[in-house]
């Protein structure tokens, strides 16, 4: 009599840790091996041991440190995603000045998203901590970085751009969300824009609760137009970036930007979806709608009424996005009249708005 075989073991997501620092890469450990789903396959005290490890051991993620001997976080990002392409959540110890910025630059070399280290200062928070490392970790780890990242797939495979010709009489503001692969994305349009660019714009990033204001000031110094964290209750001016803040939404009455809570079991936060509908109720078609890199379809519903009523909406093409997912949301909706390259957007802005 013949048995059946036992199931196959479910697939356990196979990740290397990466810091210098003995008490985080304990806590990182207990953390993530404290999920059955998650096996901890080996940790590196060094960016030169995370660079060898990752190749020999092809791991499905890769924690990453900012500041390590031998090899930095930065550069062993730039070499993974060189070689051995693998998602990396950077894991960074500090929110604000250098450090913060170098973690940004990761970013812009390929890494993921950028989270705050655990520190034993943090134990009575560390459940929450945990669960929050533990789902960025799961999500993150099925991100294809090999045909995504920097646009890596040949030009003959990539989609073709689809550009609706249009301009906005008396645009008043640009309304911009974006999550996974954002912060880059950000750079890449804002850093494009000329000095005396008409409009304000408003964006919704979905980022890790204080790293707005280090995103901010890494944008800043990108660009020449002005990237400041949003204030409620502030009046919007030209030439300026707005990010909203962490754990909550942003909304935009006229020219003021308006703090509100998030709705109960909101997954996104800040929601691009709440500010696209506020720019809607305020402007109508005289506004902007981009849409960038992201996970999940936050935005798409906000951007397809923007465009209902008139106003000329874009999104980021597939091959220059980190992950295609709220674009894609977006374009699968018919909520998309433009989908461009990323180094693209900047130009169909201007084009947009400002006279020939």
């Amino acid at each position: 009599m013949s048995s059946s075989p036992p199931p196959a073991a479910p697939h356990r997501i196979r990740v290397v840790i990466a810091d210098d620092s003995l008490v985080a890469r304990e806590m990182l450990s207990q953390i993530l091996s404290s999920d059955p789903a998650i096996q901890v396959v080996g940790v590196a005290i060094n960016g030169q041991d995370a660079v060898e490890m990752v190749a020999r051991l092809r791991p499905d993620l890769v924690t990453m440190d900012v500041h390590m001997p031998k090899m930095d976080g930065l550069q062993a990002t730039e070499q993974i995603m060189a070689y051995t392409p693998t998602p990396i959540l950077v894991v960074s110890s500090s929110v604000y000045g250098e450090g913060m910025g170098r973690a940004f630059d990761a970013l812009a070399m390929g890494a993921l998203e950028v989270i705050k280290k655990p520190e034993p200062k943090d134990w009575a928070a560390l459940q929450t901590i945990g669960q929050d490392i533990i789902r960025r970790v799961k999500i993150l780890s099925r991100v294809r970085v090999i045909t995504h990242i920097r646009g890596r797939r040949p030009l003959d495979q990539r989609e073709p751009v689809r550009v609706e010709r249009t301009r906005v009489r008396k645009a008043q503001v640009v309304a911009i969300g974006s999550s996974t692969g954002g912060p880059s994305a950000l750079l890449a349009v804002l850093g494009r824009l000329r000095t005396e660019f008409p409009l304000p714009i408003v964006i919704a990033q979905h980022i890790a609760e204080g790293f707005v204001p280090g995103l901010a000031a890494w944008l800043d110094a990108g660009c020449r137009i002005k990237v400041v964290p949003a204030r409620d209750g502030e009046t919007v001016s030209p030439a300026t970036a707005y990010l909203a803040a962490t754990g909550g939404n942003m909304e935009i009455d006229g020219t003021t930007l308006r703090f509100t809570k998030p709705e109960p079991g909101q997954l996104y936060i800040p929601s691009a979806d709440t500010l696209f509908n506020s720019v809607a109720r305020s402007y109508g078609p005289h506004a902007v709608g981009v849409l960038l890199t992201g996970m999940g379809a936050d935005g798409a519903m906000g951007l397809k009424r923007m465009r209902d009523i008139g106003a000329p909406t874009i999104c980021q093409d597939e091959a220059t996005s980190t992950v295609w997912g709220m674009p894609k949301a977006a374009v699968d909706l018919g909520a998309a009249r433009s989908v461009l390259p990323v180094h693209e957007i900047a130009e169909e802005m201007e084009r947009i708005v400002c006279p020939a």
